[in-house]
């Protein structure tokens, strides 16, 4: 009585309507020795080509002579064809972590470039008081040494 039913696969759209996609037949023969047991069995069902209006849930039912019974049915959303979602997070953050290194070293070496040229090395004031103290004594008053900092 179950060996022979029908297989139909069809779709609801988002207005209500039900599609027809495809029907088959089976005919499912039971081995010797297996009577009188239930056995699942897989029907797989390909839609090609999806379009942008195939959007809704997708169904599958199973008739019998007497009864028919109805998965759950599958929501599909579909989009264009060949759209790629594009990201560019990682080309973001990369971009900006470049920045930000190139910056710090820039900065860095500002840094260090103005201290050179600020700080006076250890033995700088050494050389200052021996310039001032070779010169020879003259009628004015010395005069100070310039500051560090000039």
């Amino acid at each position: 009585k179950y060996t022979k039913f029908s297989i139909l696969y069809f779709w609801i759209n988002s207005l209500g309507q039900t599609t027809y996609i495809h029907n088959r037949s089976e005919d499912v023969p039971i081995p010797s020795g297996k009577e009188n047991k239930t056995v699942t069995r897989s029907y797989n069902h390909r839609i090609m080509p999806l379009e942008n209006t195939s959007s809704g849930t997708y169904y599958c039912k199973v008739k019998w002579n007497d009864i028919q019974k109805m998965g759950k049915g599958v929501f599909v959303l579909a989009r264009g064809t060949g759209h790629i979602e594009t990201s560019y997070k990682w080309e973001i953050l990369i971009t900006l972590t470049v920045l930000l290194a190139a910056l710090s070293i820039t900065a860095t070496a500002l840094l260090l470039w103005k201290r050179k040229v600020l700080c006076p090395r250890k033995n700088q004031p050494n050389i200052l008081r021996q310039k001032v103290e070779t010169q020879p004594p003259s009628a004015s008053p010395p005069l100070p040494p310039p500051p560090v900092y000039d």
